[in-house]
């Protein structure tokens, strides 16, 4: 009897952070994530969580808890040292135009400026949020 695969869907991404109303309001003007799916505060483990979406479907959590150390990495590869996630990647229109935008108007840090990828058709980019959180932009061009 073989096994039953999991129709599984991805469903979101969490980031630890150190100041839950800035990164929200950051992730908002920077990536649109301007609904808030859920809130929630447990007093008990000193978290506070809320839970943002962007028209295009992307959800992130972010969490924060008082103490909590950032892990921040100068590149994407200096990131894969450490087993764990290593960047939030997200599909934009326009690579050019997105990359300027968070670099030059929201505050991000460039990284990586924008480069073809590995695949035909592709490329992308690295910035860092203010928290130093890396983020991926990629863009398909004719796929």
């Amino acid at each position: 009897m073989g096994a039953t695969m999991i129709a599984a869907r991805f469903h979101h991404v969490s980031l630890s952070v150190a100041d839950l109303a800035a990164q929200e309001a950051w992730y908002g003007d920077a990536l649109g994530l301007t609904h808030v799916d859920e809130r929630l505060e447990m007093p008990e483990a000193d978290v506070r969580t809320v839970v943002l979406s962007g028209a295009a479907g992307l959800r992130v959590e972010f969490v924060q808890r008082p103490g909590s150390s950032p892990a921040a990495y100068d590149d994407p590869f200096a990131a894969t040292a450490v087993q764990t996630f290593t960047h939030l990647a997200v599909q934009v229109p326009g690579l050019d135009a997105a990359f300027a935008r968070l670099t030059e108007e929201c505050g991000a840090v460039p990284v990586s400026p924008p480069a073809p990828g590995v695949t035909p058709g592709m490329r992308y980019a690295y910035v860092a949020d203010p928290e130093g959180n890396l983020i991926e932009l990629i863009e398909l061009v004719g796929v």
